[in-house]
């Protein structure tokens, strides 16, 4: 066996008693930085999000699924469906030129607008508190609006794509992406009474245009104007206000406060689960205390059985999917593949962070689901979609489609553009010569000898 001594440790830049070796940390650094990472960290981090949110609705939802109808699995068995289906077409989507994706640009947002609007016809359902969002439709349930998110930043990305040379005039720029398409959906949306989903579309729309280059100063005046529509609606709505008073009020003392409820009994879930949580499927909150606990508020049950660490794992998850939204932005070489990637990223990370900030307090309660974690179907389709648009747009990267569709394994293309760890030094005094290979001798040469 080889003898490997501390000298040659020290001299492959690392060190001994188990430390990682320096030519390790770099490999890492340098397969981050290669034209595959975006792919496989959009994959890996969107699948775990998945999975996670499959498990924890599962938890969540068994006791209110008995309680209705007799099955702890009718509302999990439900989400599977779903994933089922929006993984289908985020394998379809991710497979996809992007010819393709240009090409649906005005499909998609056409349709979503046309179901958005038979919302207000009699295939249209009243939610809680009055919002109209939903469609019935085969006796299934479907939110346009969560489409309505993935047709606006396609149309948008397609668009703007076309108007590179004129974007730094705001008329050129805002028809027809704001005018009229973007304030026809925005404004049906609002109708429903569905203000969370205004505020992402809003987001996704200002990603859109700060990522195509409108001036930055344009963005002062809309946000004033987004802000005082906002104020606007929240002042004409009872609800709205005393969530708003609610969240700076500082008055839920108890949860028998009117509209403290559902805030404090987040904070007691979260409180409950402390460091290490209390195990996965042993919520309290969960037996019908909590209202939607696998829905709106799927965090705070992850943060009672799972603990710190299963909130921070949350956390993490969407923070490696920003990493690698912005990798595609700051590496791709086609407007397109740019702007879509950012309104992918504004989408995801809005939304993420409008939820998380209900759960815990830090932002009034306004209604979006956890992507790729809360109950939904439709929300769950339409973000696995939006993960398979994420997918293509990262195959397209320089080097990316050459690396991924070579042969051989996974492992080997993931680590195709890795250099190979340093050779160790030789030692002073060598000369560095291998010594010579013994030659095998042909049977000829054994002939000749025995003559």
């Amino acid at each position: 066996m080889t003898s490997i001594t501390r000298g040659s440790i020290l001299q492959r830049g690392g060190e001994d008693k188990g430390a990682t070796p320096a030519w390790t940390m770099t490999s890492v650094g340098e397969w981050l930085r290669s034209p595959v990472a975006p792919y496989y960290l959009v994959l890996v981090s969107t699948a775990m999000l998945t999975g996670l949110g499959l498990v924890m609705v599962l938890s969540a939802s068994s006791v209110g699924s008995y309680t209705t109808s007799g099955s702890s699995y009718t509302v999990f068995l439900d989400q599977l469906m779903y994933a089922a289906i929006g993984v289908t077409l985020a394998v379809v989507g991710s497979r996809l030129p992007l010819r393709w994706w240009k090409r649906l640009a005005w499909p998609a947002v056409f349709l979503a607008l046309l179901l958005q609007a038979a919302v207000f016809t009699p295939l249209g359902l009243d939610s809680y508190q009055g919002n109209r969002n939903w469609l019935s439709i085969g006796g299934r349930t479907l939110q346009p609006s969560e489409f309505g998110k993935i047709a606006l930043v396609v149309f948008g990305a397609a668009v703007l794509a076309t108007k590179r040379r004129v974007i730094h005039k705001v008329w050129q720029a805002s028809i027809p992406l704001i005018f009229p398409v973007g304030i026809v959906l925005l404004g049906l949306v609002l109708q429903g009474n569905d203000l969370g989903t205004g505020m992402i579309l809003v987001a996704i729309l200002g990603g859109l245009l700060w990522a195509a280059g409108l001036p930055a100063r344009w963005f002062v005046g809309v946000g004033a104007v987004a802000a005082l529509g906002v104020a606007f609606l929240a002042a004409g709505s009872a609800n709205r206000m005393q969530r708003i008073q609610v969240w700076l009020g500082n008055i839920c003392d108890s949860p028998q406060v009117d509209g403290c409820y559902q805030k404090v009994h987040a904070e007691y879930a979260l409180a409950d689960g402390g460091w290490w949580g209390l195990g996965l499927g042993e919520s309290r909150e969960k037996w019908g205390i909590l209202p939607e606990p696998h829905n709106d508020f799927i965090l705070a049950i992850i943060g009672e059985e799972l603990g710190l660490p299963g909130s921070l794992s949350v956390l993490l998850l969407f923070a490696v999917l920003a990493y690698a939204c912005f990798r595609i932005v700051s590496q791709a070489e086609d407007m397109f593949t740019r702007l879509a990637a950012s309104g992918l990223m504004v989408w995801f990370l809005a939304q993420a962070m409008i939820n998380i900030g209900s759960v815990i307090g830090m932002l009034p309660i306004i209604g979006v689901p956890l992507p790729l974690v809360s109950s939904g179907g439709s929300a769950l389709v339409a973000a696995l979609v939006g993960v398979g648009l994420l997918l293509a747009l990262a195959r397209s990267l320089p080097g990316a489609r050459e690396a991924l569709g070579g042969r051989g394994s996974t492992a080997r293309r993931t680590f195709a553009s890795v250099p190979a760890p340093a050779p160790a030094r030789t030692p002073a005094g060598s000369t560095g010569r291998k010594p010579a290979a013994k030659t095998a001798r042909t049977p000829a040469a054994a002939r000749k000898r025995v003559r």
